[in-house]
């Protein structure tokens, strides 16, 4: 390729909108161009590297075993209404209807349209196992588009299914998928980990994401730093702390002025933290209030909760839904609260905020709380469950060492489905003895796009990019210094027939710009390798080569300049292996 003819508009400004690495180097290298809010035009070294991921995928999909298909965007809403899932998608879903008023949305995820696509087909248990998967845009409405790529609503993802006829082949596909993703993200440069998550919307009893750790993710991963147990921290399930009891007292009220956080509670009290009980409050489906309590210093896990009560869309609950239970914001508690006696209203208590004694926790009266409460003794029509975030305090749920918490950005997610969508959708097979069974599925993500973001905010300097070979827009770029001098660019250019005869992905830098700005360009981009052809190319008959990665410099003989291109390249491959 080049330079002169590639359509590459770099910035000498970061756009003021772009928050995160990525984001900032992707329009500053003229890879993106932001259309709207969260939607965004690959321009061609972005189209290019998405490619080059995407045959990644394409190859270890194709060597698991999946077959590829292709599936429309557009989905009708019946199939949504029979898996129960049209309402309970939630607001991320972009819904539309066509001339005849008839329902469609676009897709956020493929589940029933791949479901009611082979139940016609797949009949026989001979036909199976079976997995299926596609590359494709999705579209999901995000609340706040923000990060660039990493946050988007419209991306570009890589789904596949698989078909089963028991649990046993499901956890040998399952384990085939995993298997896959992990070579995906290797030979994508990624420093990623597999980490025990949520199944949220999409459902299953066992799924695992793959994290790329780096500080713009907006996941928490708890890593243990003896075993290897990881989880997303919505998973992780702290242990209970058993805390110092003292003799019980009886419950006092007492005012408290202007105290409607822990921290001013704190403060005018001069107690210590642990000695507060916390509560939060959320409305379930517009339908179910829960009330949260957990020790003063620790957060409520919004997930569990979600996942103990049952459930779609969880909020924040309303001040004017808080009252109709009794519920002073600010200063709530189970204490004086008006429970309903049906299913409406619930109370969950953090184990460690019962082992509490002599705490303290809010009146339902506003400026007011209680000292000395007891919650085993004061606290009513309560459940007891684990229902709080865990914390670098305390330590791995598995082998009881410390713990570390790092942010990491999901790039792929794999599930064990079960017959969640086989039974709802009434998709059966003819097993041995002609009995009809449902299918037992899988489901298995990479999110495409966001790898590509993922991997600069991993890999990056001040000057720009630094891609790994495997998915660089080009493997090398070739920057005569003067393009007035005809033998420089006869030098460049016969370099560069070279190591396109030898399949060298490789950019020619040929405009009438400056070195400085064409150097710049290239770190900017973040070519591997540059090879610089200048007046010491002409009298002594070298050329400078530059690793991106390690900043390397080595001057070698125009004559070896091809092959010892190709061997820094193929020495850069063999680190993604």
């Amino acid at each position: 390729m080049l330079a002169s003819k590639l359509y590459c508009p770099t910035l000498r400004e970061i756009p003021a909108e772009a928050e995160v690495i990525s984001h900032k180097y992707m329009l500053k290298a003229g890879m993106i161009r932001k259309n709207a809010g969260g939607i965004y035009t690959f321009l061609p070294l972005g189209r290019r590297v998405v490619r080059k991921i995407e045959n990644i995928v394409r190859q270890e999909m194709d060597a698991s075993g999946a077959q590829e298909i292709m599936m429309p965007i557009v989905q009708p809403a019946d199939i949504w209404h029979e898996s129960g899932r049209w309402n309970a998608y939630g607001p991320e879903m972009f819904k539309l209807k066509d001339r005849h008023n008839n329902n469609y949305c676009l897709g956020p995820t493929h589940e029933e349209l791949i479901t009611t696509l082979v139940r016609n087909e797949l009949r026989s248990y001979k036909q199976m196992p079976l997995t299926l998967y596609q590359m494709q845009n999705k579209y999901r409405d995000e609340i706040r588009p923000r990060f660039g790529l990493m946050r988007s609503r419209e991306f570009v993802m890589k789904d596949a299914y698989s078909f089963d006829v028991d649990e046993e082949g499901l956890h040998a596909n399952y384990e085939n998928m995993y298997n896959a993703y992990t070579r995906i993200f290797t030979r994508c440069g990624l420093n990623f980990k597999p980490v025990q998550a949520d199944s949220g919307q999409i459902g299953g009893n066992r799924t695992h994401e793959f994290m790329a750790l780096a500080a713009a993710g907006e996941a928490d991963v708890v890593s243990c730093t003896v075993c290897n147990y990881a989880a997303n921290i919505e998973k992780a399930i702290p242990k209970t702390l058993e805390l110092a009891h003292d003799t019980e007292k009886e419950a006092e009220l007492i005012a408290t002025p202007n105290c409607a956080t822990i921290e001013e509670l704190v403060n005018l009290l001069h107690i210590s933290i642990e000695k507060t009980i916390k509560a939060v409050a959320f409305t379930i489906d517009g339908k179910k209030t829960v009330l949260c309590m957990v020790r003063g210093d620790h957060e409520v896990n919004d997930v569990a909760v979600q996942r103990i009560v049952g459930g779609n869309d969880i909020q924040p609950a309303t001040e004017e839904e808080l009252k109709v239970h009794g519920l002073q914001p600010g200063y709530m508690s189970p204490i004086n609260a008006d429970i309903p006696e049906n299913e409406t209203f619930f109370i969950l208590v953090d184990p460690t905020a019962m082992n509490i004694s002599n705490g303290v926790t809010g009146a339902n009266k506003h400026g007011y709380h209680y000292i000395n409460v007891n919650p085993k003794r004061d606290f009513k029509n309560m459940t007891v469950a684990t229902i709080r975030l865990i914390t670098e305090a305390d330590v791995c749920p598995a082998c009881g060492a410390p713990i570390e918490i790092v942010h990491g950005i999901e790039v792929g997610q794999v599930f064990e489905l079960g017959t969640k969508y086989s039974e709802a959708l009434h998709a059966t097979f003819l097993d041995q003895n002609g009995k009809a069974k449902p299918y037992v599925m899988g489901c298995y993500g990479v999110g495409v796009t966001r790898t590509m973001a993922a991997v600069i905010e991993q890999f990056n300097d001040d000057n720009g990019i630094i891609w790994p070979v495997s998915i660089a827009p080009y493997e090398a770029a070739i920057i005569p210094v003067s393009t007035k001098d005809a033998s420089m660019v006869e030098i460049a250019a016969t370099l560069y027939h070279t190591l396109c005869q030898h399949h060298v992905d490789v950019i020619l830098d040929d405009r009438n710009e400056r070195a400085g700005v064409k150097f710049n360009d290239a770190d900017l981009i973040g070519y591997p390798v540059r090879i610089t052809i200048g007046k010491k190319s002409i009298a002594e008959h070298t050329v400078e080569i530059k690793t991106r990665r390690t900043g390397a410099e080595e001057v070698i003989r125009i004559e070896n300049a091809a092959a010892r291109i190709q061997e820094i390249l193929e020495t850069l491959r063999a680190e993604n292996k």
